[in-house]
């Protein structure tokens, strides 16, 4: 727990990396931050960029700024004292409870968190001495503060489904084990990604009220001071530093604390309402949390700049923020451009009539992203160099939640969620199916030995699997099967007898003693949880690239890019390997951003050679990298090797071997019009894999197989 009071030591005195005022750079970030901080109705703040950007250190230094909070002393939750709707049931039955200041919570959710960590369990130590006591988790923690996930894109399925059960009703229950708790769990959500390690599910994105996005800095000044800031140099005496920074901290929260006193004062004129449920519903936001969270930010920029009256600028502002993460685009396309969403709408105009006068900030007014005038200014890395552990979960606390309109709802008395009537999501259109033609986009470099030919996103035939299970094993949705897997992750399904080495579930041991009438937990007893498994899938593309090719090259990618429509929605990947001319390469990196792959594969190369032992050994590394935990290697070739170090035949034949130890289930899509002169059935019969036409190969026979290698 950081202690925030008066003798309170910044995250720089305490080796923790630098303080909020020494960060360089990244304006939009702290604004962002700054402004999640000022306003609880703001329900989270998504901030995506590079790796090494200042993304965690910038997120854990805001703790130094935030004002204590009252709370009652010897609650759980940190209830409120004087505000009975925002309380637990113990603290609304208590007549005048002993109440205490504490900081603001940040609390760190691990991607590797179990459910039972995140929502609370039943205490071990009661369990066993037979009573049923619940013990609380990170939301409680987190209640009326901040709740961070790093790398928030990668979180678990089953941990996204609690967050967004908590976030929707800003209340945690708890229904398991005996025990049946309601608690609340008002946090702001706060997480860090970089978009190229994944897509972040769309139910979770929209409950994000703003985005930040941030890049490394590119003047080379700043560079130099985020090198001396890491490795503990200071440009003059220290004496100095240290005073820059103390100044600077104790500005920005003293700004913090003024807007939060000021922003019930802020007010919205009519015009800039239109103005902003004019851009939103321009923009093809769905929904209305895009207007709400604009709206919300807009009022909070002008109290952050010490104004009571909203002006254009903070309006414009507040659409960067609010906007961007809610343009979606579809499928294979890229979402519009808000900043030229924005520019188009307001036309360089400035405010309306009321508030012309108020675009212009005098020069002594603050600005909200403006930094300290002593300490460096602004970008900065993630922070390792001074100190601090970007992946690394802190014992710090933090908060969110949200309701339809992108703000946190309050339980009521009774613990039911909060309602906002004025935030119905409104109902879409249905996504049309489109791809951008590979002659519209720019040429991809040209690969030496090489012709590049643009491709066409053909589809196979879509025919029917002769595999396919009938038990709904294979198609129709998810391609890996969700397994019970005997682990510490994923929802418990059920519970059995422990194994000499397993994770004991406390409970249902106690259950298992009572039921035989045992009055103490003996090793019979013992039971281990039986969870849910949603582990991800791995299909990877392996495609000659030769000349004669084309067509076959044509239909492999129409067949990625109906994968990718599923993986759209799921945590699936999807790889493409080529390999024509001397060499094999990696033309997509395993991913499921459907954006990423349509960019990646809008032109394939083409070589006049078929190195085919090198597009496996190449498959195999990409195996080695990925590890996944079901994959499928779609090899599709006419087998005509004519490039090895020696014989093409047994070049080809130990490549396999070797792909067939990564226990990948193979798939050989013969492309050739003569089976008599290819090596495709050699490779099958190396790899055990399956054999199949070129006409066959659609999305539905990809999905029977990824469901056919998860199940064995």
């Amino acid at each position: 727990m950081i202690d925030l009071g008066e003798n309170n030591k910044s995250s720089a005195a305490r080796g923790e990396g630098p303080s909020f005022a020494e960060i360089v750079g990244q304006t939009e970030l702290k604004r962002a931050l700054l402004t999640v901080a000022a306003n609880d109705d703001l329900d989270g703040l998504l901030i995506q960029g590079e790796k090494g950007t200042a993304k965690s250190t910038a997120v854990r230094a805001l703790t130094d700024l935030l004002p204590n909070r009252d709370v009652v002393e010897d609650c759980p939750y940190g209830c409120p004292p004087n505000e009975p709707e925002r309380q637990c049931a113990d603290c609304r039955e208590r007549t005048d409870p002993p109440t205490t200041e504490r900081p603001v919570p940040l609390v760190t959710l691990p991607l590797g968190a179990t459910r039972e960590r995140v929502v609370g369990t039943l205490s071990v130590a009661d369990a066993l001495a037979g009573d049923y006591e619940f013990d609380p988790g990170l939301l409680a923690r987190a209640n009326r503060g901040f709740l961070y996930v790093d790398e928030v894109n990668l979180l678990d399925d089953h941990l996204v489904d609690v967050l967004l059960d908590a976030a929707a009703s800003g209340v945690n229950r708890v229904e398991r084990d005996g025990v049946s708790v309601s608690h609340p769990a008002d946090f702001t959500l706060v997480g860090t990604m970089n978009p190229e390690e994944g897509d972040l599910r769309p139910q979770l994105r929209d409950r994000f009220a703003l985005q930040a996005t941030v890049t490394a800095c590119e003047d080379i000044d700043r560079r130099v001071s985020i090198i001396d800031q890491a490795v503990g140099r200071r440009a003059g005496d220290a004496p100095e530093t240290s005073e820059a920074e103390r100044t600077g901290t104790d500005e920005y929260r003293n700004q913090l604390r003024a807007a939060r006193e000021l922003l019930a004062d802020v007010e919205l004129s009519t015009a800039f309402a239109r103005d902003i449920a004019e851009l939103c519903r321009d923009s093809g936001a769905e929904g209305h949390r895009g207007d709400i969270a604009t709206a919300r930010t807009a009022m909070t920029f002008a109290a952050l700049d010490g104004r009571t009256k909203v002006v254009e600028p903070d309006v414009r502002r507040a659409a960067e923020l609010a906007l961007p993460h809610r343009l979606r685009s579809q499928p294979f396309e890229d979402a519009p451009d808000p900043d030229e969403l924005i520019d188009d709408h307001f036309d360089g105009e400035q405010g309306d009539g009321e508030n012309a006068d108020e675009t212009e900030r005098p020069d002594d007014e603050p600005e909200a992203e403006r930094g300290p005038p002593e300490g460096p200014t602004d970008s900065g890395d993630e922070g390792e160099g001074a100190g601090s552990d970007p992946s690394t979960g802190e014992e710090d606390d933090s908060d969110s939640g949200s309701d339809e309109s992108g703000t946190r709802p309050t339980p009521s008395p009774r613990g039911e969620p909060g309602r906002d009537d004025g935030t119905e999501a409104q109902v879409t259109e249905d996504e049309r199916e489109s791809e951008r033609t590979d002659e519209e986009s720019e040429a991809t470099p040209a690969i030496p030995g090489r012709s590049s030919a643009a491709v066409g996103a053909g589809r196979a035939p879509e025919i029917a699997a002769p595999d396919a299970a009938d038990d709904g094993s294979a198609g129709g949705g998810s391609r890996t099967r969700t397994q019970p897997l005997v682990d510490n992750r994923g929802a418990r399904v059920r519970s059995r007898r422990a194994g000499s080495s397993a994770r004991i579930d406390a409970a249902a041991s106690v259950r298992a003693a009572r039921s035989r009438g045992g009055s103490s937990v003996e090793s019979r007893d013992l039971r281990q949880s039986v969870r849910q498994g949603d582990a991800s899938s791995l299909v990877l593309f392996v495609v000659d690239a030769s000349a004669s090719m084309l067509p076959a090259m044509r239909t492999a990618k129409g067949t990625v890019l109906e994968l990718l429509k599923d993986a759209y929605e799921k945590r699936d990947e999807v790889a493409f390997v080529t390999f024509a001319g001397e060499e094999a390469d990696v033309l997509l990196p395993p991913t499921n951003s459907v954006t990423l792959a349509a960019r990646h594969l809008k032109e394939l190369p083409t070589g006049d050679r078929t190195p085919l032992p090198a597009g496996l050994r190449t498959a195999c590394d990409v195996l080695d990298r990925a590890d996944p935990a079901a994959s499928v290697v779609v090899l599709v070739t006419d087998g005509r090797t004519n490039v090895a170090d020696g014989s093409p035949v047994r070049e080809t034949r130990e490549a396999a071997r070797r792909l067939t130890g990564h226990g990948a289930h193979v798939v050989v899509v013969d492309a050739g019009d003569d089976d008599r002169t290819g090596l495709t059935g050699v490779i099958t019969e190396e790899t055990n894999g399956q054999r199949v036409p070129l006409s066959a190969l659609s999305a539905e026979r990809i999905e029977s197989a990824v469901g056919t290698d998860r199940e064995s």
